[in-house]
């Protein structure tokens, strides 16, 4: 398996952030870890063995990159107002530095699947709602969509707001919900099993796909047994029954 990695600089984020790529060939696939994770976790963790037949057929190239979270969305002591903001800067390292180098490593600019799971699915599904055109498709796994609820204090503001698909996507209207409904299709998986709930995964993977349903946003439900645990063992099999699909165009 083909592996190469980088370190990009950006000084929104005051240093440097690892991406690690997989593959020699075909769609794009960025994912991100699990809270407060490293580019190297999906490796260590076996998401990147759970999908090397992808990887390997040429199917699916593999962009794992680092989080932000122990400085935004991870940092306690920061008022949630700030911890966006600070998400801002990640946000805008990837769009500036992430997403070149990929379209670069691809020979041209073309459609990127996010994928993660627990934290690492808000991300996806946050990008793909707010940049469907650099990021069409999402696969979230495990996710909590709801960052008003992860030990938030402090007053909200417009950074907070379009960072909370719970909050943006019920207002979503007008000529850029029919281009978000032409645009994007989100695939929402969870289990129903343990940490499912107390993370608040279970209830926040629901109320997101019914905001999506009553905006008209494609997506997909997929709502796994009741033993079926907010864990790695579940994620890797749940990213290889589904990226398939997705690359192919039938998600």
């Amino acid at each position: 398996m083909r592996q190469r990695s980088a370190d990009l600089w950006s000084q929104a984020l005051g240093g440097s952030g690892s991406v690690i790529a997989y593959g020699h060939w075909g769609r794009p696939v960025l994912m991100f870890p699990a809270e407060a994770g490293r580019a190297g976790d999906a490796a260590s963790n076996g998401m990147v063995g759970a999908v090397a037949d992808l990887i390997d057929s040429g199917q699916v190239k593999l962009y794992c990159i680092d989080s932000y979270d122990a400085q935004s969305w991870s940092h306690k002591g920061l008022p949630l107002e700030e911890r966006a903001r600070r998400h801002d800067a990640y946000e805008s390292w990837i769009l500036d530095h992430v997403v070149p180098w990929i379209h670069d490593d691809c020979g041209g600019p073309t459609g990127i699947v996010t994928t993660g799971c627990s934290m690492g699915a808000f991300h996806a599904a946050n990008l793909t709602l707010k940049r469907g055109d650099l990021f069409p498709r999402a696969l979230c796994l495990s996710g909590n969509y709801d960052p008003s609820s992860w030990h938030g204090w402090g007053e909200r503001g417009d950074a907070l707001y379009f960072n909370n698909p719970l909050d943006y996507v019920g207002n979503l209207h007008g000529d850029h919900l029919d281009w978000l409904r032409a645009q994007v299709r989100l695939t929402l998986v969870c289990g129903q099993g343990q940490w499912e709930d107390t993370t608040g995964a279970l209830n926040s993977t629901k109320a997101l796909a019914g905001r999506l349903s009553e905006k008209g946003v494609p997506h997909e439900l997929d709502l796994w047994g009741h033993d079926v645990a907010h864990d790695w063992p579940w994620w890797r099999r749940q990213i290889a029954h589904h990226l398939p699909r997705i690359i192919g165009g039938d998600a």
